[in-house]
């Protein structure tokens, strides 16, 4: 059973904590049985069972009721469920980043039109932001949104697009020539059925996720479907990585508290020369370690949350160094438990073997590992 005594810290409020309780039984209840035979197939039962249980009304704003998202309330999902299911954690988390642009900057219809079919599980979102020669560049992005009486016009590729082929929405990142570089971006709301809207390409990764290269050949749609202002896309992006970026690096803890759990029992079970392995102080230092990097990654994380919800307008820094922390401390966790495993660390379908596989993507997605030094430092010296 992991570590759940965080929760006493002053981070969290009584209602953080019940809900932390409730979701802990709801995830040992129904996520051990997922079929993981079909991605695709997974994602959809995840959506649609999160959204039916209630969970996913944390991940989008209710617009009968429009609350500020909680940022501690999405950072405790995703710890939770990714230390259960990463898949399910993912399943979560593209609901949230997927319809984050409409939660903070959508007008009326747009936020009455897609965010209770979000909040339900009746529609998956993505956020397509990334495109093949930009990558965390977003001030490069090359597609264009062209202007043509009372419609706008896509034509470009976005790619490693989270639920892309699967989504039933996408939030979309275009130029529409407002001005150089970030000033020139604006957002769009554009339903998967949109002509001129492909699939490109699907795109296998060592973790299993619904990913693609999207390709926009003409595709119109109403100049109503701009998120925000035009040439506010930038400032739209950022905004939502910067409430999401801390809950990719709460994944990340859950996928580092369960490969220490892993850890432990392996070490006090497997015996070697007579005496469990947990009696050589070799291994007590590597779980030291692992215990050490687990509590300051949380420490970060909770505090980057706290802060947000507390509200300051922006938490670019604590975020940041959440994230970095968090997802490179992980992959060091994971890497000492699947040493302690020995040989079976390796065996495919062992839990530290697939939580091997399955952190490495996040030092890389929303704003890579040297990304968040970069923006770490220039925040330190004042730039």
């Amino acid at each position: 059973m992991a570590d759940r005594s965080f929760l006493n810290w002053p981070f969290f409020a009584d209602h953080h904590r019940a809900m932390a309780d409730r979701l802990e039984g709801w995830a040992a209840a129904h996520l051990g049985q997922v079929d993981h035979s079909s991605t695709d197939d997974a994602c959809r039962a995840l959506v649609a069972a999160l959204g039916a249980d209630g969970w996913l009304a944390h991940a989008a704003i209710d617009p009968n009721d429009p609350a500020p998202l909680d940022v501690r309330s999405l950072c405790l999902i995703r710890e939770t469920l990714a230390r259960h299911d990463g898949l399910a954690d993912f399943a979560f988390a593209m609901q949230g980043l997927g319809s984050g642009a409409i939660s903070l900057f959508g007008d009326r219809a747009q936020r009455g039109t897609w965010l209770p079919l979000v909040r339900s599980g009746q529609a998956i979102a993505a956020f397509a932001l990334t495109e093949p020669q930009s990558g965390s560049d977003v001030a490069n992005s090359t597609m264009t949104a062209t202007r043509d009486g009372d419609h706008f016009v896509l034509n470009g590729e976005k790619t490693w697009i989270s639920n892309g082929g699967i989504a039933d929405v996408y939030t979309v990142f275009a130029r529409t020539g407002d001005g150089p570089g970030a000033r020139g971006l604006s957002a769009f709301v554009v339903p998967a059925d949109t002509p001129g809207l492909e699939i490109a390409a699907r795109l296998d990764t060592i973790a299993p996720h619904p990913l693609a290269t999207l390709r926009f050949s003409d595709c119109r749609v109403p100049a109503a479907a701009m998120i925000g202002e035009s040439g506010a896309g930038f400032k739209i992006a950022m905004a939502v990585l910067d409430v999401f970026r801390s809950t990719v690096a709460a994944a990340a803890l859950g996928f580092a508290r369960r490969a220490l759990d892993e850890a432990v029992s392996r070490v006090a079970t497997r015996h070697v020369q007579g005496a469990p392995l947990a009696a050589l102080q070799m291994v007590q230092g590597h779980i030291a370690d692992m215990a050490v990097d687990v509590d300051a990654s949380a420490l970060l994380i909770y505090r980057a949350a706290w802060t947000k919800d507390s509200g300051a307008p922006r938490v670019t820094r604590e975020a940041a160094m959440a994230k970095l922390f968090a997802t490179d401390h992980a992959q060091q966790v994971i890497d000492k438990a699947v040493q302690l495993h020995g040989g079976d660390g390796v065996r495919s379908g062992e839990t530290v073997e697939r939580l091997y596989r399955e952190i490495r993507a996040l030092r890389i997605y929303e704003g890579a590992s040297d990304v968040q030094r970069v923006i770490i430092a220039r925040q330190t010296m004042g730039h």
